[in-house]
């Protein structure tokens, strides 16, 4: 698994958590990559592979660890213990 300074969030556009998540990272102005599972199939497994779930967003973070169908407060929590925000 390569290690990343960006955050990766695997979501849907017909998610609504993932639009939740997506439009968190947006406001906060955070830099991060959207790996749209709609656009790209494979996606999907790599995401299941990370979190070992099929739920999505899942987000993963800079320092390897990730949060699968996390709250706005879960991410907030963790952007601040990575000093992200």
């Amino acid at each position: 698994m390569t290690t990343s300074s960006q955050i990766r969030m695997f979501g849907a556009d017909w998610c609504r958590d993932c639009r939740r998540t997506k439009a968190q990272l947006d406001e906060l102005g955070l830099d991060y990559e959207y790996i749209d599972l709609e656009a790209d199939a494979s996606a999907a497994d790599v995401a299941k592979e990370i979190s070992g779930r099929t739920q999505i967003p899942v987000v993963v973070y800079p320092d390897s660890s990730h949060h699968v169908e996390p709250t706005n407060a879960d991410v907030e929590t963790k952007l601040k213990e990575l000093s992200l925000i």
